[in-house]
């Protein structure tokens, strides 16, 4: 047996290490300084010598697409995690917060991506290919289960990802949602059955039937106090109203 096949398996693993380390190094400084960080300073930061990074990634362009690959085939784990949930609804709204507020860290590498200067894309292609797919699957099981409109489509979930991300991008590292970012997603959510729609014959309300005329609250059993004039009230409080509401529409 020859020295180069004792260490075969060994600097195998030792290559997938050090790969490794290269794509996290380059996916915090992509983040942080954009697409002007050096090999060098990539090297630096994973810990490594410049050949090692070389060796794996010739131009900066390859280390590039393959950070991305490496996002978007996280986020299609992520979508097709998802599926096995209990409630698609919640996993679908989980997955789009996860991408608006991840994304615009990564503002350098999506304007390389959506740019037409020729770059190589197999490999992203291949992996958005991946992320579509399971965003389909997830969108389709919320649709089942009643938490997303039966009119939207992949296409539209991605063109409303664009502007979300583009509205995140104005509040940079903030935890939460940008308030017309969730707006924008609301709006991908199922219309509550007792909002009528434009050319919707409107349903019996009567299904609301004992609540109208009911003497204590449905949710927690309080007395509710109602005024002389006015719609008489159904809950006796706006917190239990809205646990009704959301026990309606979850």
């Amino acid at each position: 047996m020859t020295v180069q096949d004792t260490a075969g398996p060994a600097g195998r693993a030792d290559a997938r290490r050090n790969r490794a380390l290269v794509l996290a190094a380059a996916q915090r400084a992509l983040a942080e300084r954009g697409t002007a960080v050096s090999l060098a300073e990539v090297a630096r930061r994973a810990g490594v010598g410049a050949g090692t990074v070389h060796r794996h990634f010739p131009t900066k362009t390859d280390l590039v697409e393959a950070v991305m690959q490496q996002r978007v085939d996280r986020l299609a784990a992520l979508a097709a995690e998802q599926l096995a949930a209990p409630d698609p609804g919640t996993a679908f709204f989980t997955l789009c917060r996860h991408v608006v507020l991840t994304t615009p860290a990564n503002r350098d590498l999506c304007d390389l991506v959506q740019s037409d200067d020729g770059w190589p894309r197999a490999l992203l292609r291949e992996a958005g290919e991946r992320f579509h797919r399971a965003l389909a699957a997830l969108l389709a099981a919320a649709q089942r289960h009643g938490a997303v409109r039966l009119d939207v489509t992949v296409t539209d979930v991605l063109d409303l990802f664009t502007g979300c991300v583009a509205i995140q991008r104005q509040r940079a590292g903030s935890p939460t949602l940008a308030p017309a970012a969730a707006l924008i997603l609301d709006a991908l959510r199922a219309t509550p059955p007792d909002v009528t729609e434009p050319g919707r014959t409107a349903r019996d309300e009567t299904a609301v039937r004992d609540e109208t005329d009911a003497v204590h609250c449905p949710v927690c059993g309080a007395t509710v106090h109602r005024s002389g004039t006015g719609r008489p009230a159904r809950y006796c409080s706006p917190a239990c109203r809205q646990k009704a509401h959301r026990r309606r529409h979850p």
